[in-house]
């Protein structure tokens, strides 16, 4: 989905198909087919966005036959769908029935990291609309925190640096201009978007940059208005914003929001659960993450006993669908979302140009809140994509056709 913003450019709109597992080309062909159109036609829209994900099987085998790239767009075209941003971040196995820690692997002191990145930005270079220049693609924030030393961050430095060489040598070649954004994620080593800014100006090449999750920040507390006008005194792009929100218990105290939360608490995906104390005088608990900030790598931990203080409103990173928040006594990050997406957007200029809806936990939310087959899926995504195209025409942007 294309939208006019009042400056005159094109803000572009999609939905993450990392909700849909696919390990090889003919798996992500089949999404296109049984999910990504049907989604389409629920809009009643003659073109949609998708930001694709492509595991590493699936990326290897596009960079190395130029026919399927060339096949792989012709369906795009075929289906009304288009490309403009790729999620980089989980490298494989994203549809296991246990990710938890291994979305993390290999990280970006990892020589196989690099490789991928770099072959996604030559696949997206490839998959571009004619009318369209630029690509982006989010990727891991370094490294898992725990996994991290000084010679890890070293080679990840130089990764990165090397991986900005091999972007200006593409845009050379293609004439397009793909860039790459560090998606900040709790328990990462680059949790925040403040721990984004050193190494990314480090680096200080305007084709690494930031990815600013909505979950994610709303997750870690961070105030979407100083954390976007930090990143612009700092001269870090955002390539681009994940649309997403972050599980909310306002009083987790309580046995009945403890219950409710319980629900939520499933063995597929990791869910970082942090609370933010410091206007509370509670017992202590729960790893220190940062000043005033306290948390669990899951939700699961966060309920046992006294891990985490729970004087304070917990929230968790469990990316719940935009346009269905929880039944109380639990609700979502919704209200973060608007405001982050206000000041994305809603300025005279926008501070980004690709923004991508991904809820990818569907299937992982409560059973009686899952979609129930392929319709039911559509239909959802339909509905988060819908209210996002409804906060953008608020702001003064026109949809296109």
């Amino acid at each position: 989905m294309r939208f006019r913003h009042p400056d005159g450019s094109t803000v572009h709109l999609a939905y993450c198909t990392n909700v849909h597992p696919a390990e090889t080309l003919d798996g992500v062909l089949a999404q296109l087919r049984d999910h990504c159109e049907p989604v389409r036609r629920r809009l009643g829209r003659d073109r949609l966005g998708i930001g694709l994900w492509l595991a590493k099987d699936a990326a290897h085998a596009l960079v190395t036959d130029p026919s399927a790239l060339r096949g792989l767009r012709t369906e795009l075209d075929r289906r009304g769908l288009e490309v403009v941003t790729l999620n980089g971040f989980p490298y494989e196995g994203f549809g296991a029935e246990e990710v938890k820690y291994r979305v993390y692997k290999p990280d970006w002191a990892d020589p196989e990291r690099l490789d991928h990145t770099s072959a996604l930005a030559r696949v997206l270079a490839g998959l571009l609309p004619d009318d369209a220049t630029e690509g982006t693609i989010s990727t891991l924030p370094l490294a898992w925190h725990t996994a991290y030393d000084d010679d890890r961050a070293a080679r990840a430095h130089e990764a990165l640096t090397t991986l900005a060489e091999r972007l200006d040598a593409l845009h050379e070649l293609t004439g397009r201009s793909i860039r790459v954004g560090l998606e900040p994620e709790p328990g990462c080593t680059v949790e925040t978007t403040a721990d984004a800014i050193g190494p990314l100006t480090a680096i200080g090449h305007d084709r690494i940059g930031i990815c600013v999750d909505t979950c994610h920040l709303a997750t870690s507390f961070e105030d979407p208005h100083t954390a976007l006008d930090a990143l612009t005194r700092a001269h870090v792009p955002i390539v681009k914003s994940q649309l997403s929100a972050a599980l909310h218990a306002e009083h987790p105290h309580l046995p009945e929001v403890r219950e409710a939360l319980a629900a939520f608490d499933e063995p597929r995906f990791l869910h970082q659960t942090r609370t933010s104390p410091t206007l509370n005088s509670v017992r202590a608990g729960g790893t220190p993450i940062s000043a005033g900030l306290r948390g669990t790598d899951d939700l699961g931990e966060a309920l046992t006993g006294d891990a985490l203080p729970d004087a304070s409103p917990w929230r968790a990173h469990f990316h719940v669908p935009l346009h269905a928040a929880p039944a109380a006594p639990l609700t979502s990050t919704l209200p973060e979302l608007r405001t982050a997406l206000t000041r994305l957007v809603g300025g005279a200029h926008p501070l980004t140009r690709h923004l991508e809806v991904e809820t990818y936990t569907w299937q992982a939310l409560p059973p009686e809140l899952r979609p129930r087959g392929r319709a039911q899926l559509a239909e959802g995504i339909a509905a988060e994509l819908a209210l996002a195209r409804d906060l953008l025409t608020d702001l003064g942007l026109k949809e296109l056709p």
